[in-house]
């Protein structure tokens, strides 16, 4: 096995867990306490099935706030008991719990295993009881205070009733633990490189994040489609912060019909374009088919930086050939990208997974990088000398200067004659050769035509 990297998680603030069995509002609190919508929200229980994270600050204190899986009181191999596994795992990483209940269904049985597992923790908590907003819920959330909790309140996270009391009584509890240096913790997440791993259902990406990171932060298993959401978490590479963001599955629309499904993906395309650079993963098999190239195509017109991935290498028996085939498809179908890394991987065995990182920050320079205007000028002097632009009805179009306006991708201008009769052909012509001179293999690269002469020549 190749040995993978040891992480070195960024300064973290204390980390508030909400937590609690399936269906209880969990995450519709986790949104309100966020103050945006996060979590995926659906009456449907169990929705909830990887620890979602997010920044919060409550009087200047800042914390890390995170939504976990439905609690249920199940053991083995099932999607169930994994799904318990990662949320005792969260429970054992806050700092403060806030226990939901269901106000209107009383304390259950579950509650009440769930509560034994909570005070065992020795954790500061908080109980939530929650769709408290009638006077029947109100008389059953006596019953809570049974569990034995010192702090005990009635909620509603739907109509925001209660979450005065609840953020007081956060404050108070923060207070006992409150950091040093909150602002530099802000600082470098700020500062983290955000990078979304995408793909079709089951082509690895939680298992790929578990390797990384050296831990089961991640529900992972057989079935197809157990992320449902866009999961954050906070890791670092060679002492570099990296936000990785875990995604749900996408499949082709037409095969979309389930509501939830959908919520999914659309938080899956938010964190697509909230990334810098995008892992696109694919599956052995099943390579670069429409709907992958779809993908691709949305990161690339997105502007981020692309790397493509292929997961399961460990199953080919002719791994040289393979690649061989891979790449040249790579190099047909996404000629938009020429040069885009392409890297060969098994997230199971941890092979290859150095190599995507490092794939990840060569590509990151590329995609930031900025080249100086009278570079640029003397480039296109001689790629207009070795190879004329054309001259419709008669009349030579003239490139008169090129300038970069941004990074992230690059992005260029050229002052020109008569920009709207530039074929295309003549534009591709220019972007590869840019491409080609400064190094720009693999990112989307902008060229914008703008009708003027220099517009320096005069200073």
């Amino acid at each position: 096995m190749i040995p993978v990297p040891v992480s070195s998680s960024v300064i973290a603030p204390p980390v508030v867990a909400v937590v609690g069995r399936p269906n209880v509002g969990k995450s519709t609190l986790f949104n309100r306490l966020a103050g945006r919508n996060l979590a995926l929200v659906h009456d449907r229980p169990g929705v909830t099935r990887d620890r979602r994270e997010t920044a919060i600050e409550i009087s200047g204190k800042g914390a890390t706030l995170v939504d976990t899986a439905g609690f249920e009181d199940v053991r083995g191999d099932t999607l169930e008991a994994r799904m318990r596994a990662l949320t005792e795992a969260a429970i054992a990483d806050a700092d403060i719990l806030i226990f939901v209940i269901d106000g209107r269904a009383g304390v259950t049985a579950l509650d009440e295993i769930f509560a034994d597992i909570i005070r065992r923790s020795g954790k500061p908590v908080i109980l939530a009881v929650n769709k408290s907003e009638g006077r029947e819920a109100a008389a059953r959330a006596l019953e809570a205070h049974a569990l034995g909790f010192e702090t005990v309140l009635q909620t509603s996270a739907e109509h925001g009733l209660g979450l005065g009391a609840l953020f007081d009584a956060l404050d108070g509890m923060l207070a006992q633990r409150e950091t040093e240096d909150d602002e530099d913790g802000e600082a470098d997440e700020e500062k983290a490189l955000r990078v979304a791993i995408v793909g079709r259902p089951n082509a690895g990406k939680s298992t790929l994040i578990n390797r990384l990171i050296g831990a089961e932060r991640l529900l992972t298993g057989p079935e197809a489609g157990i992320t449902r959401d866009a999961i954050a978490i906070d890791w670092a590479w060679r002492g570099e912060p990296i936000r990785l963001f875990d995604t749900a599955g996408m499949r082709k629309k037409a095969r979309i019909e389930d509501r939830l499904e959908k919520m999914s993906v659309d938080d899956t395309l938010r964190a697509i374009r909230f990334a810098e650079v995008v892992i696109l993963l694919l599956e052995t098999g099943r390579l670069l088919d429409k709907q992958d190239l779809q993908i691709a195509d949305l990161v690339i017109r997105e502007g981020r930086a692309l790397v493509i991935a292929v997961n399961k290498v460990d199953l080919w028996e002719d791994r040289p050939s393979e690649e061989g085939k891979v790449r040249e498809a790579v190099a047909r179908l996404l000629p938009q990208v020429r040069g885009v890394p392409v890297v060969f991987l098994s997230a199971e065995t941890g092979r290859g997974v150095n190599g995507l990182m490092n794939a990840v920050t060569a590509i990151t320079e590329i995609w930031n990088r900025r080249i100086p205007t009278s570079a640029l000028n003397r480039w296109l002097a001689d790629v207009i000398a070795a190879h004329p632009p054309p001259a419709p009805s008669g009349r030579r179009i003239k490139l008169r200067y090129i300038t970069q306006t941004k990074a992230r991708p690059p992005a260029f201008v050229v002052f020109c004659s008569r920009p709207d009769a530039l074929p295309d052909s003549y534009k591709r012509y220019l972007v590869n050769g840019l491409r080609d001179a400064f190094g720009l293999e693999g990112t989307p690269i902008r060229l914008n035509l703008k009708k003027g002469d220099n517009p320096y020549a005069r200073g």
